[in-house]
């Protein structure tokens, strides 16, 4: 079983290089699973707080307070999300091979993560002077700046066009199948 864990800030390209992963393990004949820690949080969203499911559209300060303040803080359900994406994994390996989490954006989880799969590479998507359109809130509020301080990334990809994004991934993935004796 393989694991990715992909962090960044909002718009760094996470989702992009996910689905392109996703793309060049399928077609090696990998069953590939994308994943979202924050699940929940959208299922929470659209299921209770009139979100449509527009992802252009998405409630970022009520994701931000439902999973920080909310959840972690006021009732201290700090391993909530990831407990529950570990669930997740735990059934679906059944039927996957390679997990792909596209939202990595906190030390805990990722130090959490970590621990519970040893195995897991976590890469940091850095895209550099893009404007997010995010508020000044937004961009200063813990899930969109403590991932920078973070020293034990396995990769770190800059992200400064989708060819690059792309043979970065490709370079990835060869250097991962190499070191487990696997071709693509």
């Amino acid at each position: 079983m393989k694991i990715y864990l992909l962090a960044g800030k909002a718009g760094s390209g996470k989702d992009l290089m996910g689905r392109y992963m996703k793309t060049q393990y399928d077609f090696s004949g990998h069953n590939t699973c994308i994943l979202h820690i924050t699940t929940p949080l959208y299922e929470y969203a659209k299921n209770y707080f009139s979100w449509n499911g527009n992802m252009s559209e998405k409630p970022r300060q009520f994701l931000q307070e439902m999973g920080i303040e909310v959840i972690q803080k006021k009732l201290g359900k700090k391993f909530f999300l990831l407990d529950r994406l570990c669930e997740d994994i735990d059934i679906l390996k059944n039927f996957f091979d390679v997990f792909i989490i596209t939202d990595g954006r906190l030390l805990f989880e990722f130090e959490e993560l970590k621990c519970r799969f040893p195995e897991i590479k976590i890469i940091h998507v850095i895209r550099e002077n893009y404007d997010n359109q995010l508020s000044e809130n937004e961009k200063q509020h813990i899930t969109e700046v403590e991932m920078d301080k973070y020293k034990n990334y396995d990769y770190i990809v800059r992200n400064t066009s989708k060819e690059r994004l792309f043979s970065e991934v490709n370079k990835i993935i060869a250097l991962e199948n190499e070191q487990e004796g696997e071709i693509i």
